[in-house]
């Protein structure tokens, strides 16, 4: 680290130890203490493959801003995962007869409710002070460039790394059952889709008929191997993410598939009207109301996408005309990283100038922690003074 960067975190540790003493001043002038809600670990299981619930809008959560509390939420995960899944794979042993017997390998496994306690380690101040990490985490947000500040580009980049981790993390986890011979590699014949893709036909699934299946799969091979390595088993199982070329196309062929109701193999412009266009609106313009709209306002802008989308002027999209949107139909984790830090920036930057100090940030400590409060809890828990 420069000369430079010493100053400035020098500087910053002054103007926080400042602001603390400034802090307990008022409290004691005003003899009282501050009311927090309580933090709590979110607990955001899920079973259900990520397109089968909508595949146009999928993410589970958004990823803790602490790695120290995604940690936590992960080992919670984990455990409650592997209990679904051994139950789900193994249901002998969950029947009245052999309900005495336990499951191979359980004597050595926690219980996942040995992390019950993770919302006592939050709230201990001796334990986890949300200011204290807060100034732990400032000066490896403020990477690019060093200077006291951190951007709104350095926010996205670190939100982005926290759910790549988290994404990552369960596509490790589901590689272990479904790599059978364990050699680091999953073949078509060692997947094993979901049931409901074992038990859809061409008629009931409409959209989801193409996902977990060896299209799917095959498109999600990079190197043409027939083997799926952790980076392209990643890409199968979050295809939203993906830099495959192979793998965008056929997302692409996935959604003229679903939208082309008159099954000619391309989307006219009344099946790019009736449902891609809206999902491109909503990418584009957060937040508005279509509610009162006729079709007739919302008609011109869609014929003029439309048209630039048509290259050759024949009238319908074909897959490879509607690459160009495609990252819009499907939203990336960039995307949510970017939502993620327009909010804390609206929140915390107090005074509008794009960016964020680290005495910003410890006076708005809950809009990075918010993810992990329980919005239900009453204020009967009391008072924490560690959240100052």
């Amino acid at each position: 680290m420069g000369k430079a960067s010493v100053i400035i975190y020098i500087t910053l540790a002054v103007l926080f130890l400042l602001l603390i003493s400034r802090s307990t001043t008022n409290n004691k002038s005003h003899g009282q203490r501050h009311r927090h809600r309580r933090l709590k670990i979110r607990s955001n299981f899920n079973f259900t493959p990520p397109a089968a619930a909508d595949p146009h809008r999928v993410h589970d959560h958004a990823a803790a801003f602490d790695p120290l509390v995604a940690d936590i939420e992960r080992r919670r995960e984990d455990k409650q995962w592997e209990h679904h899944y051994f139950q789900t794979h193994h249901p002998e042993f969950h029947s009245e007869s052999t309900q005495s017997i336990p499951a191979p390998g359980h004597e050595s496994q926690p219980e996942w409710e040995d992390f019950m306690d993770a919302e006592d380690y939050l709230n201990d101040e001796e334990k986890f002070n949300v200011t204290n990490r807060l100034v732990l985490l400032f000066p490896k947000i403020d990477v690019d460039p060093v200077d006291g500040y951190v951007s709104e580009t350095e926010l996205i980049q670190w939100h982005l790394q926290q759910s790549q981790k988290e994404v990552l993390h369960r596509t490790e986890r589901d590689m272990e059952v479904h790599d059978k011979n364990k050699d680091g590699f999953v073949s078509f014949a060692e997947y094993e889709p979901p049931s409901w893709v074992k038990n859809s036909d061409n008629d009931s699934f409409g959209y989801n008929m193409g996902w977990w299946k060896e299209e799917h799969f095959n498109a999600s091979d990079a190197d043409g191997d027939g083997l799926l390595n952790i980076t392209e088993f990643n890409d199968f199982l979050h295809p939203a993410d993906t830099n495959n070329p192979k793998l965008l196309q056929w997302l692409c062929k996935e959604e003229i598939r679903e939208r082309d109701s008159d099954k000619d193999g391309k989307v006219n412009f009344k099946e790019f009207f009736h449902g891609l266009f809206d999902l491109v609106r909503d990418y584009d313009e957060e937040g508005h109301n279509t509610t009162h709209e006729s079709d007739d306002a919302v008609e011109a802008p869609a014929k003029k996408l439309f048209s630039q989308l048509d290259k050759d002027s024949d009238g319908y999209l074909s897959d490879v005309e509607l690459l160009p949107i495609i990252g819009k139909l499907h939203p990336s984790e960039h995307h949510y990283a970017k939502q993620q830090t327009e909010y804390i920036m609206q929140q915390a930057d107090t005074d509008k100038d794009g960016r964020l100090t680290l005495a910003e940030m410890i006076e708005s400590p809950y809009v990075f922690y918010g993810a992990v409060f329980d919005e239900d809890e009453d204020d009967d828990y009391g008072y924490h003074d560690e959240f100052r």
